[in-house]
C-alpha cells in the first residue's frame, strides 16, 4: 500500500521570518488524519529569514533530527552542544527527560532551508544528548547512504528508535531499487527534484507512506534527492 502526501496538502504557516510546511499535525495545524506515520511524528520544512530563528525553548521525549537543504543553522542547547549546521551534515538531539535549545540563521543575507524531523523514542526519560555528523555527498550519488540508525552502523549517527534514515541523489534518468524487509514500513520525503516511485510521480515536498510492499523502484526525470525512513 502506497499513500501519497502531496506537498500542497500539507499544513502551512507564514510568520514573516519563518515560512513553514507541516507534513503532520503541528502547532496550530491539526488534522486528525495526519498525526504521523509509525515512529515519525513531525516533518517540518522550514525556510528561515537571514538573522532570524527560534529562541530558547524546551522539548522532551523526542528524537530530533535536522537536515539542512541550503544555508546554515546555528544551534545551542542545554547539554552544551553547539554548532553551525550546513548541507551534508545531520544533527541529532535526544530530548529525553528535558532539553532546551535555540536555532537561528547566522547569515545576514541568505535564507536557511531545512527539514526538522521528530521521531518518538524507544522509551521515555532518556538522558538528553546532542550529536552531529558530516558526510561527503559523493556517498549518496546514485546509491543509498545511511545517515541515522539505532546502532550507528555504517558510520551513521545513532538515534534511540528502530528507524534507519537514508539519503540518495539521482541524476536525470537514473534509477535505483530498494527492498523492504518483511514487517518493515517506509516513508519517502522528496527534498529536491521529481521522482517516480513504482511509477507514482512525486515532486519536491511530497511524502509517501509505504506498507505491505517489498520492492521499490525509484527513477529520476531530473536531478533529485530523497530521504528514506525504514522502520518497524
Amino acid at each position: 500500500m502506497i499513500c501519497v502526501r502531496k506537498s500542497n496538502e500539507r499544513g502551512y504557516a507564514n510568520h514573516g521570518w519563518l515560512d513553514t510546511y507541516h507534513t503532520f499535525s503541528f502547532g496550530n495545524y491539526y488534522d486528525p488524519e495526519q498525526m504521523g506515520f509509525r515512529h515519525l511524528r513531525v516533518i517540518n520544512e522550514d525556510k528561515i529569514a537571514p538573522g532570524k530563528g527560534f529562541g530558547t525553548h524546551p522539548h522532551n521525549d523526542m528524537e530530533i533530527l535536522t537536515w539542512v537543504i541550503s544555508g546554515a543553522i546555528a544551534h545551542k542547547d542545554s547539554t552544551g552542544g553547539g554548532s553551525v549546521l550546513r548541507p551534508n551534515m545531520i544533527q541529532q538531539m535526544t530530548a529525553g527527560s528535558g532539553i532546551e535549545h535555540s536555532e537561528f540563521n547566522p547569515s545576514d543575507s541568505e535564507s536557511t532551508h531545512l527539514l526538522q524531523i521528530w521521531i518518538t523514542p524507544e522509551k521515555t526519560g532518556l538522558t538528553p544528548s546532542y550529536s552531529e555528523m558530516q558526510f561527503d555527498p559523493v556517498e549518496w550519488n546514485g546509491q543509498f547512504k545511511l545517515l541515522a540508525s539505532p546502532t550507528g552502523r555504517s558510520k551513521s549517527i545513532k538515534i534511540m528508535q528502530d528507524v534507519e534514515l537514508s539519503v540518495v541523489e539521482l541524476e536525470s534518468e537514473e534509477s535505483i531499487s530498494y527492498t523492504i524487509n518483511r514487517g518493515r514500513h517506509v516513508w519517502i520525503q522528496v527534498t529536491k527534484g521529481e521522482i517516480l516511485v513504482n511509477e507514482i510521480v512525486l515532486e519536491t515536498g511530497d511524502g509517501v507512506a509505504i506498507s505491505n510492499e517489498r520492492e521499490l523502484t525509484f527513477t529520476a526525470p531530473e536531478l533529485s534527492q530523497i530521504l528514506l525512513f525504514d522502520m518497524n
